[in-house]
C-alpha cells in the first residue's frame, strides 16, 4: 500500500468524507467538518488514494512538534472501506512524520495495535444497539435504571426536542460537571450549530411538570451510530432523574433501528453505572502513547 503524508492544504475534502462514509468503521468524528472545527489545521496520511486514511492531530510547543486527541473527539485512528488488520495498522504507524516526537492518540473500536511504538492503554465506551423491539430493550434495563424512569415520570418529567442551541449552550455552562473553559465551550457550540445544520444532531432536553428545563443532551450521528456527547442537569434535574427519562425517550424513538447508540466512556464510576443500566455493553478501544522526548523533556504534556 503506497501511504502519503498529506498537508491539510493538500488534502481532497471530498475524497476523504467519500472514504469516511464508505468506511467499515466510519465515526462522525472523523469527518472534514468535524475535524476542521476541533482540530483546526490537521494533517493526513493517505493510502491508496483515499482508501484508507487516518488523521493526525498536530500541534506544536516549545519548539516541539506533537499529536494529540482533541476535545469532544474520543476516538479516532485508521478509516478504510476495505478489511484491516494489525499489519495495516502498522504500515500507518511507521509512516508517521519522526518530527512528531510526542504522540497521543486514540485509535477506534475497529483498530488492533501491536505495542512495538510506546505504550497502549485500553480505554472503555458503552454501546447498545438499537435494532430490537423497544419492549425488548426496556426489559434489559437493570432494575435501578427501571425504577429511576418509574419515579421521573410520576414526578411529571417529560421530554422534547425544541431546545435551541444557544439554550443548552447557556444550560451547560450553568451545569457543569467537568470544568469547560469558554473556548471549549465554544467548541461544543459550534459542533452542535454545524451538526444541526447538516440534519446529524438532536437535542433532547427533560422539562418539570412546572415546565422547567432540568436535563438536556446533544446526540450526533453518522454511519449508523449515535454518539452521546454531551449532556447536562442540574439539581432539579437529578432530583428528578430527568436524565433517565430523556435516554430512555431517546431509546424509545430509535428502537427497530440500524443504530448503534455510544454512550462513550468515563473513569467516573457512577457514570459508567448510569451507561450499563441502559443495557450498554462494555467495548474497548486503544491509545497510544510514544514518547520521543530528550529526558529533558519528558514532562512534556500538552
Amino acid at each position: 500500500m503506497k501511504i502519503s503524508y498529506v498537508k491539510h492544504n493538500d488534502i481532497d475534502f471530498l475524497k476523504w468524507d467519500d472514504c469516511i462514509n464508505r468506511s467499515l468503521n466510519g465515526i462522525v468524528y472523523a469527518y472534514s467538518w468535524y475535524l476542521n472545527i476541533v482540530a483546526g489545521e490537521w494533517d493526513a496520511l493517505v493510502g491508496d488514494d483515499y482508501k484508507v486514511v487516518f488523521p493526525l492531530v498536530k500541534g506544536k510547543k516549545y519548539g516541539v512538534s506533537y499529536l494529540y486527541q482533541p476535545l469532544f473527539t474520543q476516538q479516532l485512528g485508521v478509516f478504510s472501506s476495505i478489511k484491516i488488520d494489525s499489519q495495516n495498522i502498522k504500515l500507518f504507524l511507521d509512516s508517521i512524520p519522526k518530527k512528531f516526537q510526542h504522540q497521543i492518540i486514540n485509535f477506534n473500536t475497529f483498530n488492533y495495535l501491536k505495542n512495538d511504538k510506546g505504550e497502549i492503554f485500553e480505554r472503555v465506551t458503552y454501546q447498545l444497539d438499537l435494532v430490537q423491539s423497544y419492549f425488548d430493550l426496556s426489559s434489559n434495563y437493570n432494575d435501578n435504571t427501571k425504577r429511576n424512569i418509574s419515579k421521573s415520570i410520576a414526578m411529571g418529567v417529560s421530554v422534547n426536542k425544541m431546545l435551541s442551541v444557544a439554550d443548552y449552550i447557556h444550560f451547560k455552562r450553568q451545569n457543569l460537571m467537568v470544568p469547560l473553559k469558554d473556548d471549549q465551550i465554544e467548541l461544543l457550540n459550534r459542533i452542535m450549530l454545524q451538526a444541526l445544520e447538516k440534519g446529524v444532531g438532536e437535542i433532547y432536553a427533560a422539562f418539570t411538570d412546572h415546565r422547567e428545563l432540568c436535563a438536556a443532551a446533544f446526540f450526533i450521528c453518522s454511519n449508523e451510530k449515535v454518539i452521546y456527547l454531551s449532556a447536562a442537569s442540574n439539581e432539579l434535574g437529578r432530583t428528578n432523574r430527568a436524565m433517565f427519562t430523556l435516554v430512555d425517550q431517546f431509546i424509545n424513538n430509535y428502537s427497530e433501528s440500524q443504530l448503534v447508540l455510544d454512550f462513550e466512556g468515563s473513569s467516573i464510576e457512577s457514570v459508567a453505572r448510569f451507561y450499563a443500566g441502559f443495557g450498554a455493553k462494555k467495548c474497548t478501544y486503544l491509545q497510544l502513547v510514544v514518547n520521543r522526548l530528550p529526558w529533558y523533556l519528558k514532562l512534556f504534556k500538552r
